[in-house]
């Protein structure tokens, strides 16, 4: 299994940071991971803002050169595992940006006739670990869902990506938090998972 690791978050002594690194060792000693990479959004210094005009169009995002290394990122990766913040009930705008330009029509998915696209990213999946200041329950019981739906429903169902796992961490920057639990749990599913 090949494993592509998004991370979003601009500080390397946080406890995303630490997440990350534990998603690293977990991966590591796991027999059945054979290659993994790291695309530190931040320290890529990844543009998020969409521009388009009349040289540079939206249909044409798919085959856009600037991001060309990113796809071949995500069609190499048998999982995506995207560590990131919950801010304001949604991932930051960092890698929303980074999904908007590479999740893209023609590369992501194609339009055909009914409802629903097809989604080209098949046979994938996802790993999404995320930290929050509030409850963990506050986005299930306040926002009814809203990041999940996002996540899942919204984006990768919608290009063809079924197995989709959430860890949703509540309390982060309470003393009660439980990060060392948290972090221990990250690494012990990385150093079993076989999908």
């Amino acid at each position: 299994m090949k494993v592509l690791i998004i991370y979003t978050y601009p500080n390397h002594t946080s406890l995303n940071y630490a997440f990350l690194q534990n998603v690293i060792k977990g991966s590591k000693e796991n027999s059945n991971i054979e290659e993994l990479q790291v695309l530190d959004l931040y320290e890529e210094g990844f543009n998020p803002l969409l521009v388009f005009n009349e040289q540079r169009r939206r249909r044409d995002m798919h085959t856009d050169p600037s991001i060309e290394k990113y796809r071949k990122q995500i069609m190499w990766a048998d999982k995506l595992v995207f560590i990131y913040p919950i801010w304001w009930g949604r991932p930051p705008a960092m890698l929303m940006g980074y999904i908007d330009q590479l999740f893209a029509a023609n590369f992501a998915y194609k339009d055909k006739e009914g409802l629903f696209p097809e989604g080209l990213l098949t046979g994938k999946s996802v790993v999404c670990v995320s930290t929050m200041k509030g409850p963990t329950h506050y986005p299930l019981f306040w926002l009814n869902n809203a990041h999940k739906i996002l996540m899942k429903r919204a984006l990768f169902n919608f290009v063809g990506i079924k197995k989709v796992k959430f860890f949703e961490f509540g309390n982060m920057e309470s003393p009660k938090g439980n990060q060392m639990k948290k972090l221990e749990k990250i690494y012990n599913y990385f150093k079993k998972i076989d999908q």
